[in-house]
């Protein structure tokens, strides 16, 4: 079983506790902030990133260092295997934001962005026991689709897959869906490898028949 939830008595690793994050903060202040201050005016005032990245909430990806983004560049999402639930009326927090930034700040792009050792996705080719964290097995359940054309294929190809799945999925938003249709928008399907560094484009599309 994949441990998607963490050793019960494990120690967290030098440079995560609370005191290292303050002092990140300080050195933040002191080195990185004075070095940018004239970004940080600007952004005071004007919120107009371009690109919508989505990506698994997994904290080895880290979508600003990967694309080489500067604060104000990328508006992102993070969940969970990257998933994206197909559109349905109500409130939900990863609908209003692609609403947001594809109505509102009017991005150009949006990158759906899997990655290698995906938990949720080893979990999910794997057949993992999740009955210890139930909202994660529900969750994951908007990747039933992926699962299903991805059977017998392997975590990767699972990985893939899922992408490719969020994208079609990403097309049922009536924002993204309106904004395909005038031309206002790309959809980019990522696959980013961890250990190498390698981003591969599985897809790029300005209309939702190539994201489906």
């Amino acid at each position: 079983m994949v441990d998607l939830v963490g050793p019960k008595d494990r120690q967290p690793p030098k440079g995560v506790t609370v005191q290292n994050l303050s002092e990140g903060v300080a050195r933040f202040r002191r080195d990185v902030f004075p070095a940018k201050a004239e970004l940080f005016a600007r952004l005071a005032t004007d919120h107009t990133p371009t690109t919508l990245f989505i990506s698994c909430s997994d904290a080895r990806v880290v979508p600003e260092l990967i694309t080489g983004s500067e604060p104000g560049e990328l508006f992102v999402i993070r969940t969970a295997g990257n998933l994206v639930p197909a559109y349905t009326p109500g409130a939900d927090g990863v609908a209003a934001s692609v609403e947001y930034a594809v109505a509102v700040l009017g991005v150009t792009d949006v990158v759906v962005c899997g990655h290698s050792a995906c938990g949720a996705m080893t979990a999910l080719a794997e057949g993992h026991d999740l009955s210890a964290v139930p909202t994660v097995a529900d969750w994951l359940r908007h990747a039933d689709a992926s699962v299903a054309r991805a059977a017998g294929t392997g975590v990767d190809a699972l990985v893939r897959g899922n992408v490719l799945a969020q994208l079609a999925n990403l097309a049922t938003h009536p924002s993204v869906a309106r904004a395909l249709a005038d031309g206002r928008v790309t959809l980019h399907g990522w696959v980013y490898s961890i250990p190498t560094g390698a981003v591969v484009d599985l897809a790029a599309s300005g209309a939702p028949a190539l994201a489906a």
